[in-house]
């Protein structure tokens, strides 16, 4: 592959999808430690219940231990079978929700996270990009301070109060939207219209919660680093050269100043197969967060495990990919 002016240079991507290679061994391997520094084991929850009507033999503990499939052996052989796992995909069976596999639960929970935070997290990107971008050119007037007064104001609450006022004036005084659960009980899931719709308004306040949050990040950072942008020389030759102010702010300004923010994006758009744990907790929501949650209340090895594996890889991938697109649009990277 050339590496003259103007060809990407395969030194540069040979070099970066070593790191990634590197940092996801890392990441599997940290994501086999830490459960196993959790105190106690996940059978000893189904013990402490049996305890309650006297003492539980050792024949007991190792037969619930056997049914539950908790890993023996010293460390070492548990991460050969770790590993084994990972290439196959195979995680085994839950503990907190036996005898469900892991891989049905994720595959059952995944739909909903990428269609409620994935869509909503594009959208947000995009609206705030645009809405940074109108504010940087309008800076001064009427259409600046009321994008930055707004993103400020909607940036300083957590996704949990947010959720909560949500939950509280929409839901339960309102009655606009249902309040739990990703569809009625009465609705049987489908393609049809009945199904679709039933699920859009069960979404509805988990996806206002979400975009309401991050809205206000995209249109600050869009906005401050287009005004940095805007008093650059070639900005000022455009403009001097008589172009449409639309061509000098979207072709030339807004183009360099989307950088960071396309960082930010890769990010959220890694993060988004780890679910919104706080909104998908507070609206009961049947996705990876809610899913996770569980997970780490039950001490779920094999269910903690994948959900862990699944998010941090979904990262550096995103991160991978960014990394590639800054070498494309940016060749100062490349040195």
């Amino acid at each position: 592959m050339r590496t003259g002016r103007g060809s990407f240079p395969g030194r540069y991507l040979l070099g970066r999808l070593g790191l990634f290679v590197l940092t996801l061994w890392a990441a599997v391997t940290v994501n086999f430690v830490l459960p196993r520094l959790m105190p106690g084991t996940p059978a000893d929850a189904a013990i402490a219940k049996l305890s309650q009507n006297g003492p539980v033999s050792d024949a007991t503990r190792a037969a619930i231990e056997a049914q539950l499939g908790v890993p023996g052996g010293n460390l070492l052989s548990q991460y050969g079978s770790y590993l084994e796992q990972v290439v196959t995909l195979d995680f085994g069976v839950s503990y907190t929700f036996y005898p469900q596999t892991v891989s049905s639960m994720v595959s059952q929970a995944l739909p909903y996270t990428l269609l409620l935070v994935g869509l909503v997290t594009v959208l947000a990107f995009v609206l705030g990009t645009l809405v940074g971008v109108l504010s940087a050119w309008k800076r001064g007037t009427w259409l600046d301070a009321l994008p930055t007064l707004s993103g400020s104001f909607l940036s300083t609450f957590p996704y949990f109060w947010t959720a909560l006022l949500l939950l509280f004036f929409l839901g339960y005084v309102l009655h606009w939207f249902p309040t739990t659960g990703a569809y009625s009980a009465t609705t049987t899931p489908g393609f049809s219209l009945e199904f679709l719709g039933d699920a859009l308004a069960h979404a509805a306040l988990p996806a206002i919660t979400i975009l309401l949050t991050s809205l206000g990040g995209w249109i600050l950072g869009m906005r401050n680093a287009m005004i940095n942008t805007l008093g650059d020389d070639y900005v000022t030759f455009a403009e001097a050269n008589g172009l449409r102010g639309r061509t000098v702010a979207l072709r030339y300004a807004a183009r360099n100043a989307i950088l960071p923010n396309l960082t930010g994006f890769g990010l959220s758009l890694g993060g988004v197969v780890g679910g919104s744990v706080l909104v998908e907790q507070v609206f009961g929501y049947p996705g990876i967060g809610y899913l996770l949650f569980n997970a780490v209340i039950g001490q779920d090895y094999p269910l903690m495990q994948a959900l862990f594996l699944m998010i941090t890889v979904s990262v550096l991938v995103a991160n991978f990919l960014v990394d590639v697109l800054y070498g494309l649009l940016d060749p100062r990277t490349r040195r």
